[in-house]
């Protein structure tokens, strides 16, 4: 499935989620490009993302808003798990990331950077994204740093293991689940 959004007139996006993780991702924050990308690649989907030129935090918001609305249909579709899980590494980073489409959006997070910059950008912005995400796609996401200390790798370590569990949410569903009571 493809699904094309603009969201505002300032940002496109384009995902197909059958995609082998092409991404060409301009967000005008170099390290979301980056995060995006990896994202792209773990989750298996097709992402080109642009973002019309202001103030970084604006920038990050429509980027988060805009890739979760796109994926919004495609996560809770009836033939899909709509849900998943992942712990995944980058360097010294560890982090858990879990995510349910939901009808009540939610971010919960435990994982502090507002201290940290890097490449001039400050990184609890990165916690502005993921919101705009959770909303756009209306899913709950629960982010859980198991260690590490170095931003970079923090921060790859959150957007490999969103791909992940993005990726096993798309997921066919292979039988019939009941609801639990």
């Amino acid at each position: 499935m493809t699904a094309d959004r603009a969201e505002e007139a300032r940002t496109q996006v384009r995902v197909t989620v059958e995609g082998r993780g092409d991404a060409n991702v301009a967000t005008g924050v170099p390290v979301l490009d980056h995060l995006l990308t990896l994202l792209a690649a773990y989750s298996s989907i097709d992402l080109a993302l642009e973002v019309a030129p202001g103030n970084a935090e604006e920038e990050v918001r429509a980027a988060g808003r805009s890739l979760g609305a796109a994926l919004a249909d495609s996560l809770h579709a009836s033939d899909v798990r709509g849900h998943g899980s992942a712990v995944v590494p980058s360097a010294e980073a560890l982090a858990h990331v879990a995510l349910e489409a939901s009808a009540e959006p939610l971010l919960v997070s435990h994982v502090d950077l507002t201290e940290a910059r890097l490449g001039g950008v400050s990184t609890d912005i990165v916690a502005a994204f993921l919101r705009e995400l959770s909303t756009g796609a209306s899913i709950t996401l629960h982010v859980r740093l198991l260690d590490g200390d170095d931003a970079h790798h923090v921060l790859e370590a959150i957007f490999k293991a969103l791909g992940t569990a993005v990726a096993q949410a798309l997921r066919p569903r292979r039988r019939k689940e009941e609801p639990h009571v």
